[in-house]
C-alpha cells in the first residue's frame, strides 16, 4: 500500500569513521554487518518509495551496492566529519536527487544502522502514522522514560550534597507524568519542505512512534555491543524453536 501523491525517500546515513567501536557499520554483529540489519528492514517496508544510501568510505559504498543497495554518489569527505551536522548530509541528497533525477519526495526518512533492532513494521508504521496526520512536520521514535531516569527523580550534586534537580518535592511513584525520550537512531520523518528551508530534522510539530525497549538500542559503544549481540542472538534462537514447533 502506497499514499496517493506522497512519497517517502528512505536515507541510510553511514559514514567510515567510528571512534569507539572502529569501522562499526560493516563490522559483523551476530553475523553479519551492522549495516545489514538496516538494509533487511528497508527491504521488508511495503512504505518507503526508495532507499539510498549516502556515505564517504569506499568499502561501505561497495558493501552495500553488492547487498543490491542503491548508492547514487559518494559523499564529499567535509560532510563525514565528527563535527558534520545531519541536516547537511540530508540536505545534500536531497539536492543530488533533484538535480540528477528530477526526484523530490515529501518526505525523507533518516536511517542510521546503529539500530539494528528496528525492523520493517516499525518503518511502515510510522508512515502510517505521519500520513495520516495533516498538521505535522516531522516524526520522531521514542522510548518511555524508566521511573528511575524521570527527571523528577535526578538529582544533582551541589556542594557535596544532593540536591533534586528539579527543586521540587519528591512525588510518589504512582504520581510522576510519563516522560519520553528519543531511542538514538532507530526512526526520524521529517517533510522535504521542513529540511531544506527550516533545516531542521524535528519540526515544530512533531509526532511520536513509541517503540519497545527491546527494540531500542542504539549503539555507541561497546557494551551496547555486546547487549544488541545477546537481543539479537536471543530473537534467531526464538525464531528457530518456533519453526521446530511446526515440524
Amino acid at each position: 500500500m502506497k499514499f496517493k501523491n506522497q512519497n517517502v525517500l528512505g536515507i541510510i546515513t553511514a559514514r567510515g569513521g567510528s571512534k569507539e567501536i572502529p569501522r562499526k557499520n560493516i563490522k559483523k554483529l551476530a553475523g553479519k554487518p551492522l549495516i545489514q540489519y538496516t538494509f533487511d528492514a528497508v527491504r521488508g517496508s511495503n512504505l518507503l518509495d526508495r532507499c539510498i544510501l549516502s556515505s564517504e568510505d569506499e568499502e561501505i559504498i561497495r558493501y552495500s551496492k553488492k547487498a543490491g543497495m542503491e548508492v547514487p554518489f559518494k559523499r564529499p569527505k567535509d560532510l563525514a566529519l565528527d563535527s558534520s551536522k545531519s541536516i547537511d548530509v540530508l540536505i545534500h541528497a536531497l539536492k543530488y536527487l533533484s538535480d540528477e533525477d528530477s526526484y523530490n519526495p515529501n518526505y525523507v526518512m533518516t536511517l542510521q544502522p546503529t539500530s539494528p533492532l528496528r525492523n520493517s513494521i516499525d518503518i511502515d508504521e510510522s508512515i502510517k502514522i505521519i500520513m495520516n496526520n495533516n498538521i505535522a512536520d516531522s516524526l520522531v521514535s521514542v522510548i518511555k522514560v524508566p521511573h528511575n531516569f524521570n527527571p523528577y527523580s535526578i538529582m544533582i550534586l551541589k556542594k557535596k550534597y544532593l540536591e533534586n534537580y528539579l527543586n521540587k518535592k519528591i512525588i510518589r511513584r504512582q504520581e510522576l507524568p510519563n516522560f519520553y525520550a528519543r531511542n538514538g537512531a532507530a526512526i526520524y520523518i521529517t517533510k522535504t519542505e521542513t529540511l531544506l528551508n527550516n533545516k531542521e530534522i524535528i519540526g515544530g510539530y512533531c509526532l511520536p512512534y513509541f517503540m519497545p525497549e527491546e527494540r531500542s538500542i542504539d549503539i555507541d559503544n561497546d557494551y551496547d555491543w555486546r547487549i544488541a549481540e545477546l537481543l539479537i542472538k536471543n530473537n534467531i534462537k526464538n525464531s528457530q524453536n518456533r519453526s521446530n514447533n511446526f515440524l
